[in-house]
């Protein structure tokens, strides 16, 4: 009886579900193809067939981190499966990390927090990692909330990965559209996300 109970309990610790997220269903967001004149990246080229054929390559690395990413998405409201896509999105799960940091050592960690706007806490891999920056997307989208209350929730929630994003990279998140000049990011976010929300993030 006790295993069965254990079981049970962890299997309610990790499993998805719909009350994870706060912020909308990811799958109802519209992904549109990825165009190489919005931003240069390396998947703009093949549009979003390539963000899913790299969301293939990367959740592998990541079902290493699925526990903690589902618990500080349960702990924040958030759909697991946009945490995992913003780890694939800024680090390849890890793949592109030299101990942790990007090639120009200003950016740490899965979700590549930057350092010269940020103290990083915890290792790169860490859930307090996780937690951390999952937390700034959070904050981010509730921004989007308060300035816009009447954008619908699917543009909050693009403004609120830009207004991720912006932080990282001080890219400028615009009244007019939630994404400005780097509408793909948010579409490579999504559409990853997507693809993680069918293989059980």
């Amino acid at each position: 009886m006790v295993p069965t109970l254990l079981l049970l309990g962890l299997s309610a610790l990790i499993a998805p579900s719909a009350s994870y997220s706060c912020y909308g269903d990811i799958n109802a967001l519209q992904a549109p193809t990825i165009s190489c004149t919005a931003v240069r990246a390396p998947d703009c080229a093949a549009g979003i067939a390539a963000v899913r054929r790299t969301a293939d390559a990367d959740i592998i690395r990541l079902r290493k981190y699925e526990i903690p990413i589902k618990r500080v998405a349960r702990n924040l409201c958030l759909d697991p499966a946009l945490i995992a896509a913003i780890i694939s999105q800024e680090s390849r799960a890890g793949l592109l990390l030299d101990n942790g940091w990007d090639q120009g050592r200003q950016r740490f960690g899965l979700m590549q927090i930057d350092r010269r706007y940020h103290q990083p806490y915890g290792t790169w891999d860490s859930e307090e990692h996780i937690n951390q920056c999952s937390t700034m997307l959070v904050l981010g989208i509730n921004e989007m909330r308060a300035r816009h209350p009447t954008w619908t929730w699917d543009q909050q929630l693009r403004g609120g990965i830009c207004a991720y994003r912006a932080r990282i990279s001080n890219i400028q998140v615009y009244d007019e559209d939630p994404c400005g000049r780097d509408n793909s990011y948010v579409n490579s976010v999504i559409g990853r996300a997507q693809y993680f929300k069918r293989h059980g993030f």
